[in-house]
């Protein structure tokens, strides 16, 4: 009986219908983890009273590299969202990838703290000012980028938002860029998560040259 149970569930399918069906926390693990995993940063804002706040997101997507655009994802705001609230009250914010040795506290910022409590301070990051931008780096990270709004795309269908950004500002070591611009994610020590709240480190297996039809494809 056990051997069956196994298999079917191996071969468990799901329709739309019946996926809206799966209890509420099932249904966000399953769905949040399916695409594996991410990589994950920290977002670093300020309000106008020079509040600051640190979150930490996997919904970071590449827009386009002319101009440099970077979007963020958030979810419904029917609650408060600080960074997003941020974002639209100050026009900046920053990006910054999640190192091995700090993942812990990086989890710790997806607490809901309140508004006047600052996550650098709970979660035992530093906070840092580069160049005088006027959105917050985390000093412990060794990719960081300032970025200035550019816009906000509603996404109608699920309430959530889109946020566009224009890069600003990129404080990097040297070291972890190549003679072609090429940055190495793992060399940089950052990290992905898959689902909610779990986290794997980088490993990468190659980097290949530009695939061409009739030709072969070589390590680079």
């Amino acid at each position: 009986m056990e051997e069956l149970e196994i298999y079917a569930w191996s071969k468990m399918r799901h329709s739309f219908n019946s996926i809206l069906e799966l209890p509420e926390r099932y249904r966000r693990n399953l769905i949040n983890s399916i695409h594996g995993a991410k990589t994950v940063f920290l977002v670093g804002t300020r309000n106008a009273s020079h509040q600051s706040n640190l979150a930490v997101f996997s919904q970071v997507l590449h827009i386009g590299a002319n101009p440099p655009l970077v979007g963020l994802l958030f979810r419904p705001d029917s609650v408060q969202r600080h960074t997003l609230m941020n974002i639209r009250e100050t026009k900046v914010f920053t990006i910054q990838n999640v190192r091995e040795n700090f993942f812990r506290q990086a989890h710790l910022t997806s607490a809901r703290y309140p508004e006047d409590v600052s996550e650098f301070n709970q979660c035992d990051l530093t906070e840092e000012i580069i160049a005088d931008f006027k959105a917050p780096f985390v000093r412990e990270s060794s990719i960081k980028i300032g970025l200035s709004l550019n816009s906000e795309i509603p996404v109608e269908v699920n309430g959530t938002h889109l946020i566009i950004g224009q890069i600003e500002l990129i404080d990097i070591e040297e070291s972890l860029i190549s003679d072609d611009g090429f940055i190495d994610a793992a060399q940089a020590g950052s990290i992905t998560s898959g689902g909610l709240d779990s986290y794997y480190s980088l490993k990468r297996l190659a980097r290949l040259s530009y695939a061409k039809p009739n030709q072969g494809i070589k390590e680079i």
